[in-house]
């Protein structure tokens, strides 16, 4: 089996002695009816702090499996106990940058919003404990997964809730491979609104006949936040206004690109626990979905699709063959979404001459914001000033200028020469010659014309001053 790939010191992987958060917990827990045994030591809680997506975790330890790829995120690592795959959450307050420079306060998970994707063999015995460093107190839900009643995370309903600075544990086995989510049932209005939740990925112990092997295999979760432009906090209240539209938490341009060879065979894992629908579309290949969040879809189900909609608390898993060179776009296609920080009572401006009125307004109402005149790319000409703390509706540039996207918008880049396992970004792509889209100069060909039916006068052509009215 290949090693634990090392830690790389750009991730900032901070695995700080947490010690402390642990008073009372072996009185907590073994009120949950945990053996004494697995009590004597917890797993060290490791925090991560980077945005970058993190290289695969490869297993040390436990049955082998072909490890994801979180999306500007990571995956949790395990300790082994007497058989039993322990994992280490913290619920906790933490400050996700979306985009450079552009910073939210969140909940999460070990120092991350969203929190630290868990990784598990179908079959596999599970220890999670959940120590509560929140202000208030929550749960884990594990959406989707077949398990004892008293695990399955609804506070009052199914469990306690955690209190503040307690520390809870769940144990179960993973029953059924597929891809899940887990996020509080406690509070949730505020904690999944702040940013609470995660994904959680069970492979299959053995060959599946649903289940294909890939050579990549992604994962992400949707996001939706209401944060006012020049603040740093989520408006919790919020049931549809949403204005920061992400992928685990991070808008383009600052979501990272997905980086594949040439003829793999890709996986891309999307969960959905926004308040709405996205439909996710890639540019330039067909997919199939090949699985939910009720496990892998049989091949007589599927068919070729370049857009599926993701709705509210579910999973969509696509597959494709990779066997077309490029940048290709990849985002929600609900346009709004592609945008950042837009304020909803923007005025529409467009067809008004409204040159010097935004100065003049502006030292009245000094964050005054209105559409340009010619449409909304024409604001990016204006170079208006912005609040401390606010991302740019649209942003991002390519080869060509501006790509004028923000939000759920990400690039599919395909590379004949990308090596097998690696993920680095390739850049731009090297278009062949006499490929891209230019303008013409010669004489603009004419336009066809349908035949007029027998019968019929031709009326398509009128002279000047012949048959006009005035």
């Amino acid at each position: 089996m290949p090693p634990r790939p090392v830690i790389d010191p750009p991730l900032k992987r901070n695995m700080n002695n947490r010690r402390q958060f642990f008073a009372g917990a072996a009185a907590t827990m073994a009120g949950l009816g945990v053996a004494r045994s697995a009590l004597a030591a917890l797993p060290e809680p490791i925090i991560q702090t980077s945005v970058d997506t993190a290289p695969p975790l490869v297993p040390n330890t436990g049955r082998p499996y072909n490890p994801v790829v979180t999306l500007n995120g990571w995956s949790l690592p395990w300790r082994m106990n007497n058989g039993v795959k322990e994992f280490h959450l913290v619920a906790e307050p933490v400050v996700r940058e979306m985009s450079p420079g552009f910073k939210v306060n969140m909940w999460g998970y070990n120092g991350q919003s969203p929190g630290p994707t868990i990784e598990v063999v179908e079959g596999d015995r599970v220890r999670i404990f959940v120590t509560n460093k929140l202000p208030e107190h929550t749960t884990i839900h594990w959406h989707g997964q077949r398990l004892p009643n008293g695990m399955d995370g609804v506070g009052g309903l199914t469990q306690p809730h955690i209190p503040a600075g307690k520390t809870f544990v769940y144990e179960f086995e993973a029953r059924r491979p597929g891809t899940f989510m887990y996020h509080p049932h406690a509070d949730e209005m505020v904690q999944m609104a702040m940013g609470m939740m995660g994904f959680w990925v069970t492979h299959p112990k053995a060959r599946h006949p649903h289940i294909s092997e890939v050579d990549r295999d992604f994962c992400f979760l949707l996001n939706a936040f209401d944060v006012e432009p020049g603040s740093r906090t989520p408006k919790v209240n919020t049931m549809t206004d949403f204005n920061i539209w992400g992928w685990n938490s991070r808008i383009f341009p600052g979501i990272d690109t997905l980086n594949v060879r040439l003829n793999d065979r890709v996986r891309i894992r999307v969960g959905n626990l926004t308040m709405t629908n996205h439909p996710i579309h890639l540019h330039g290949h067909e997919f199939q979905v090949t699985g939910t969040d009720g496990g892998p879809t049989p091949t007589a189900t599927r068919w070729y699709e370049v857009t599926t909609d993701v709705a509210v608390g579910q999973m969509r898993q696509i597959e494709l063959i990779a066997d077309e060179e490029g940048d290709w776009a990849f985002h929600c296609h609900k346009s709004h979404h592609t945008m950042n920080a837009m304020g909803h009572a923007v005025p529409t401006m467009i067809g008004v001459d409204h040159r010097g009125l935004v100065n003049k307004l502006q030292r009245v109402v000094p964050d005054y914001m209105v559409m340009g005149e010619r449409g909304m790319a024409d604001m990016g000409e204006m170079q208006m000033p912005l609040p401390d703390n606010t991302a740019p509706m649209m942003t991002g540039t390519g080869q060509f200028g501006p790509i004028e996207m923000g939000g759920m918008f990400s690039v599919f880049k395909v590379r004949k020469d990308q090596k097998p396992g690696d993920y680095k970004d390739p850049g731009p792509y090297p278009f062949p010659q006499g490929t891209v889209a230019h303008e013409w100069t010669g004489a603009t060909p004419a336009a066809p014309r349908a035949a007029t039916p027998p019968g019929q006068a031709d009326a398509t052509v009128v002279k000047p001053g012949h048959g006009q009215h005035h």
